[in-house]
């Protein structure tokens, strides 16, 4: 929860930064690369996710030497995939700023802030992997310090290169590349130290067939249930767009009490990976069963806080976020269907992390994909509504997530165990 929560801090130095520079089309250009760079890592968040299921499992099972395996295929899928990203940085680009339609200026300054940005993604899906790997074996404390170390590094560099230095955009995304490298380095030193050194794996081991087709069979999966998700995001997005700017803007005010409870919630789904996949490799129902009834627990009272913290002061958090009247007024409109997201989102994070916790994760992209249509079925349903009933068709989408695999849920624990 806590390395969540300077994540935003990023975008708001990075936004600070490049707005006092005083060029629109500057703050524009970043903003829109930011939002590509963000689908994009996003949609390859699985190599941080599949990590954890897989290094918690044998934690649980207790096989040292699977562990460094673990690491090692990860971080070589992680490379491949960053560098694949880098030598098609051309069509990529294109495509990417084509479909976002902004304006000659806005995307010039995007491309320049892409391309430098973009020779971090071996190092970013590098730092995934890491980071996976020692929540997978519990070791947050290292995990934060490293997330953190990585996120205040960027906003210190951002702050020098963009203000002090004068590389505008160019420094904004120098930066970022900087604090990727700074923080991968960093978490090799951690790694190499809780393994005394030892990174050794035989190499029939490491290139195990079997062992490499489930890692790329889950990774696929989770990437396609991502894939669904953020399809989720942007369709709601687009719809808000549809609906005129005002409605936009309210919705884009709105969004962070999404953003607010995810990061809450997203924490104890990361416990449930590490508690669940641990129990999982070591084949106990009983602690596996403890496991799950504890973040279904804990999850639910920090979804329902949440909410009665949004109801309470949600108009107070609208004034801190916009000052236009027009925009604070339409944004109360629909302020309590935002309040009821965390609530209504428990079971979805929760079983997310369950199901990757236990790698099972074709069932999640099923389930996801099911969830989808369901909130495409609800949207086109409840139009008269207008915005209103975008919102409560993105409140059934969190419902069904959670709901559909809390029904999968018996029978996939009774084929596991037994």
């Amino acid at each position: 929860m806590l390395a969540n929560l300077t994540t935003p801090l990023l975008g708001i130095v990075a936004t600070a930064a490049i707005g006092r520079l005083g060029d629109s089309h500057l703050l524009g250009g970043v903003a829109l690369a930011s939002v590509a760079f963000d689908c994009i890592f996003w949609l390859f968040g699985f190599l941080r996710m599949a990590t954890v299921a897989f290094t918690a499992q044998a934690l649980g099972a207790c096989d040292r030497v699977e562990l460094r395996a673990i690491l090692l295929r990860a971080l070589l899928l992680g490379a491949a995939v960053g560098l694949t990203l880098i030598a098609l940085r051309t069509p990529l680009a294109s495509a990417v700023f084509g479909i976002m339609g902004g304006s000659e200026a806005v995307t010039s300054a995007a491309r320049e802030y892409f391309f430098i940005r973009l020779w971090s993604a071996p190092l970013m899906l590098g730092n995934y992997v890491i980071l996976g790997w020692l929540v997978g074996q519990a070791r947050t404390g290292i995990a934060l310090a490293l997330q953190v170390g990585i996120n205040l590094i960027n906003m210190a560099l951002t702050a020098f290169l963009v203000l002090s230095a004068g590389k505008g955009v160019a420094g904004a995304a120098i930066a970022t590349v900087s604090a990727e490298v700074i923080g991968f380095a960093a978490g090799l030193i951690a790694v190499w130290l809780l393994l005394a050194g030892n990174f050794r794996v035989p190499r029939h081991i490491l290139f195990d067939r079997a062992r490499l087709l489930r890692l790329f069979a889950v990774n696929r999966d989770i990437m396609i249930r991502t894939a669904a998700l953020i399809a989720a995001f942007l369709f709601f997005t687009a719809q808000g767009a549809r609906a005129g700017d005002l409605t936009l803007a309210a919705n884009a005010v709105l969004n962070n009490f999404l953003m607010i409870g995810s990061f809450f919630l997203d924490g104890l789904a990361n416990a449930a990976e590490q508690l669940c996949g641990q129990s999982f490799g070591a084949r106990n129902r009983v602690e596996f069963d403890r496991a799950v009834k504890l973040v279904l627990g804990w999850s639910s009272a920090f979804g329902l806080a949440v909410t009665l913290l949004f109801v309470v002061s949600g108009d107070a958090l609208i004034d801190l976020i916009t000052t236009s009247p027009e925009v604070r007024l339409a944004a109360r409109e629909f302020m309590w269907l935002a309040a009821l997201a965390p609530a209504c989102g428990v079971l979805a994070y929760v079983f997310d992390g369950i199901f990757i916790g236990a790698s099972w994760a074709r069932d999640m992209r099923n389930l996801m994909l099911v969830a989808l249509a369901t909130y495409l079925a609800a949207f086109y349903l409840l139009m008269p509504l207008g915005n209103a009933g975008l919102w409560i068709a993105f409140l059934i989408f969190l419902l069904a997530r959670g709901g559909f695999q809390a029904l999968r849920y018996p029978t996939l624990v009774r084929a596991s165990f037994g």
